[in-house]
């Protein structure tokens, strides 16, 4: 996929339809066509940097939004139904409800800057059946700043970031990976206590839908 032929041909499309399937749940490519969008209007002016900047917000959180209604609609069914064949039993299924309603907030937030978590929170989070009225305003609040950050910082620096863009990938995978191996530790560590705590806040057998 050419981000830069996608630009010069679809323009602000091209940044909405990207960012909002890979909000959804579909592995695009949405971030990179964003700082590659915020490159382009910084070394062209042939785009609107303000523009890039609403229309990311806007795809992300309409993205996100319609992600969460799959999973709130058919994600816990097809979990309930499947989730065997990935180790999903009742105790990880309860453990995970527990962990977005307790800190589904902050999974939502700071997922729009990891990239697993941006493409697959706000269905985890249909799924897992956090409450909708408290994912919408951090999952807006994560969007926005998300879209302010991948948008302003790339414009700025204009066609710099190009050349800095692979040590800064190198970087972010670095952190990426240790981020991912110490919360893994820390969840196998705490794995009998939330399991312990998830059934107390869900006793009894799950519902199938």
């Amino acid at each position: 996929m050419n981000v830069n032929h996608l630009l010069s041909q679809y323009g602000y499309w091209a940044v909405f339809v990207l960012v909002a399937m890979e909000s959804l749940g579909v592995p695009l490519p949405g971030e990179t066509i964003l700082i590659a969008a915020a490159t382009y209007a910084g070394s062209t002016h042939k785009l609107s940097v303000w523009a890039i900047f609403a229309v990311a917000t806007a795809a992300a959180i309409m993205g996100d939004n319609i992600g969460f209604w799959i999973g709130d609609k058919g994600g816990y069914r097809l979990l309930r139904r499947y989730g065997h064949y990935i180790r999903a039993d009742d105790t990880k299924i309860k453990i995970g409800r527990y962990i977005f309603d307790r800190q589904g907030a902050k999974v939502v937030f700071f997922g729009r800057f990891v990239s697993v978590l941006r493409t697959y929170a706000a269905f985890l989070a249909g799924t897992l059946k956090m409450h909708w009225r408290k994912f919408l305003p951090f999952n807006a609040l994560g969007g926005i700043v998300w879209a302010a950050i991948y948008t302003f910082v790339p414009y700025e620096v204009g066609s710099a970031i190009s050349k800095a863009s692979r040590p800064v990938d190198i970087g972010v995978g670095i952190a990426a990976v240790v981020a991912v191996v110490a919360t893994v530790l820390v969840v196998r560590r705490q794995a009998n206590k939330l399991a312990a705590r998830a059934e107390a806040a869900y006793p009894g057998p799950l519902p199938t839908s």
